[in-house]
């Protein structure tokens, strides 16, 4: 039977302030917070709330027939924690329906994946928790910044304990072979492979409300018609997009919202079910190995990830960024830390691309690709310099994890150690408490007994014939 798995990425671009060179040293705070709570504020208002509450009726209309999935940056939702919680309060609406299900991704949507296995581990992991904290969800699948694959990265996928990946069903790795199948990784058999389905996915994301389109105007009926037309063994099809293609880069009014509640109806129509990724996993097999020596994304024509590193600017930026992971990992500092995840998000990337697209680029503060490189170099040289004065620069990073690790465990043991002494202290004060109340009861004994000793003479004295007085 076929399937549709239908996901919606959630991610809210960090607005970086105008920095200039001589803030470098003297302001380390990077963030335009206007920018930031407008932009928020609007795209909940415009996209994130309407869709929620359609995919949350279309769940109650459907039976619970009707299945989706999200995956959230962790610093999308800061972002929505400060500025929108009330999408947070309606995904957690949804995910009480048991429909849904959210995917892990690198916390702070960054590239880390491309350059260093152990950020990318921590990102993950730190994301993770957070979806467990608002969701009580253990993700299953992940979903890695711009749908990035390779072998490479597969493998460290399964090693890290998931059960699939999603990722772009590009033409130039799929070749002859069909989107519509399971596929594993080629170095992790066990790792099963859900590609997004260009064309099924674009129609919607992209081309909905493009009046110049030859498939324009898009209804459901011929939509879930194009999917019940596929060759029947093509079981599985994944439509994978940004949240805020509806109600942002798809107006409200093109009716794209009544477009998404007519979806079930006409599946189920053709007998086409929709599914989470999860149990798309469980059900399906692999239909063989996907070699990927070469890392893919879901981004322009290429579907690499030529948009966010291919210029020289963009790596220049990339490598100087990521020439301190190891050092910020190591010493693990909350102020550092929260502007490393702020700083890795691949929009500060995008924003110094050269190549043409076909989606437009929305550059904020910045006048051009040069512009968006000189301000953002700046704030990196400002947070690289913080970075190296945590700890002298000629401790090296072996070295300073050596020195971590022992403070740690020497930090370890004294709580453990000062846990112990309050333990004992414990047991020393209910000690001395039962020692004193012994004693008083001790105490008490010896006075019971002359007391009840002075009551009997008394008695005795009193019960005493007494003698007759002589006439």
């Amino acid at each position: 039977m076929k399937t549709i798995c239908l996901y919606f990425e959630i991610h809210q671009i960090i607005h970086l302030k105008r920095y200039r060179f001589f803030d470098i040293g003297t302001d380390h705070y990077y963030y335009d917070d206007y920018e930031n709570e407008r932009s928020i504020s609007d795209i909940a208002e415009r996209s994130y709330m309407p869709a929620l509450n359609t995919l949350l009726e279309m769940i109650k209309d459907n039976g619970k027939s009707f299945k989706v999935a999200f995956s959230l940056s962790g610093v999308g939702i800061e972002q929505l924690e400060v500025h929108a919680p009330q999408v947070l309060e309606k995904l957690q609406e949804l995910n009480e329906t048991g429909c849904v299900e959210f995917l892990a991704e690198p916390y702070s949507h960054g590239l880390s994946s491309l350059v260093n296995e152990e950020s990318f581990a921590a990102e993950i992991k730190k994301q993770m928790e957070k979806i467990n904290e608002y969701f009580g969800q253990k993700p299953k699948i992940l979903r890695n910044s711009g749908l990035i694959y390779s072998d490479d990265i597969g493998l460290q996928a399964s090693q890290f304990g998931f059960k699939g990946m999603l990722t772009e069903g590009a033409k130039h790795v799929l070749g002859w072979k069909s989107p519509h199948y399971l596929y594993n990784c080629a170095l992790a058999p066990n790792l099963k492979l859900l590609l997004r389905d260009v064309n099924l996915s674009d129609d919607i994301s992209l081309r909905f409300s493009n009046s110049d389109w030859d498939g324009y105007p898009l209804f459901a009926d011929n939509y879930i018609q194009k999917i019940a037309n596929f060759p029947e063994e093509e079981q599985f099809y994944g439509i994978f997009m940004n949240l805020s293609a509806i109600g942002i880069a798809q107006p409200l009014s093109s009716n794209i919202l009544d477009f998404l509640k007519a979806l079930p109806v006409c599946a189920k129509q053709k007998g086409i079910t929709f599914s989470t990724p999860t149990e798309v996993c469980m059900k399906m097999k692999s239909a063989g190995n996907l070699d990927v020596p070469d890392t893919l994304s879901w981004m322009d024509e290429e579907r690499d990830v030529s948009t966010w590193l291919g210029n020289p600017m963009q790596r220049e930026a990339f490598n100087k960024l990521y020439s301190v992971a190891d050092r910020v990992r190591i010493a693990n500092d909350p102020r550092i830390n929260q502007d490393w995840d702020y700083l890795q998000a691949t929009d500060n990337f995008r924003f110094m691309t050269t190549k043409p697209s076909g989606v437009g680029i929305d550059r904020g503060i910045y006048a051009s690709p040069f512009d968006a490189f000189t301000n953002y170099t700046n704030i990196l040289g400002d947070f690289i310099t913080r970075v190296n004065n945590l700890y002298p620069e000629d401790i090296d990073n072996d070295e300073l994890e050596g020195l971590l690790t022992t403070i740690k465990n020497q930090g370890d043991e004294i709580e453990m150690k000062d846990k112990e002494i309050t333990r004992l202290q414990a047991k020393i004060e209910k000690i001395e408490a039962a020692s004193d109340k012994l004693r008083a009861k001790v105490d008490k004994k010896p006075a019971t007994k002359a007391a009840a000793a002075k009551k009997t003479d008394s008695k005795k004295t009193a019960e005493k014939p007494v003698a007759p007085k002589k006439e």
